[in-house]
């Protein structure tokens, strides 16, 4: 595909439809199109990339906060690091064939600037500012949490099977390693109605509290638990 020379002509690989082209175009143009150019410059991707670096990080943390509220605050904090990754957000914007619609200048062309990681997840996150100037938050949200849906599947869909990631596993290894014991898991409290219970287990090691969990299954709050306490002993 070649690329478009202008606001008006760029074309739109999105579902969202832009009232303001200008900012599409701008969110696809890298800097070394505009450093190539004669004339009148025009504008580069980064000071949309660094707003919506701030949007995504909005967006992301909220989504997690809302569909993993038995997870801690550290493990929320690495699933999001790991979902606004250069890797992550790449791979998202691959997806979307974004690298086809980049403005780029020669060098970048011969570097094989469409295909870098680095320039496909800045382009993305700038996209992502173009949409929330546009449209709002919420249009903004819509786009984001799309654009990003497998990878969104794929951390929660982990986290909500205890066997997703066996903290219980890996926190009792280390228990073996340290102490020569078993660690012990303890229901402290359950709660509400029949149908989503809340079940509240520490984990203990030689009679001290390890970590906390809760989860809809005494399996999941044991893996919550154990995983707190992985964050503790390792931090």
């Amino acid at each position: 595909m070649t690329p478009a020379s202008s606001a008006d002509a760029v074309p739109n690989p999105f579902s969202y439809q832009f009232k303001n082209p200008a900012l599409l175009h701008e969110a696809l143009t890298h800097k070394s199109h505009v450093n190539e150019r004669k004339g009148p410059a025009g504008r580069h991707n980064e000071r949309l990339e660094f707003l919506g670096d701030a949007v995504l990080s909005l967006v992301i943390s909220d989504y997690l906060a809302a569909r993993l509220p038995f997870l801690t605050e550290g493990a929320l904090s690495k699933l999001k690091a790991k979902l606004v990754s250069e890797s992550s957000l790449a791979h998202a914007a691959k997806r979307l064939n974004l690298g086809a619609h980049l403005q780029l200048g020669r060098g970048e062309e011969l570097s094989k600037g469409r295909e870098k990681h680095s320039l496909l997840a800045d382009a993305l996150e700038a996209v992502i500012a173009a949409v929330y100037l546009d449209g709002g938050l919420e249009a903004s949200r819509a786009f984001t949490l799309d654009a990003l849906a497998e990878e969104l599947q794929g951390v929660t869909s982990q986290q909500a099977q205890p066997g997703g990631d066996d903290y219980k596993t890996r926190f009792q290894e280390w228990c073996q390693k340290r102490y020569d014991a078993l660690p012990r898991y303890v229901m402290v409290n359950e709660s509400g109605p029949d149908h989503q219970k809340l079940f509240e287990v520490d984990v203990e090691i030689g009679g001290k509290v390890a970590g906390s969990g809760r989860g809809h299954s005494k399996k999941e709050a044991e893996q919550m638990a154990a995983q707190q306490a992985l964050e503790n002993v390792e931090s």
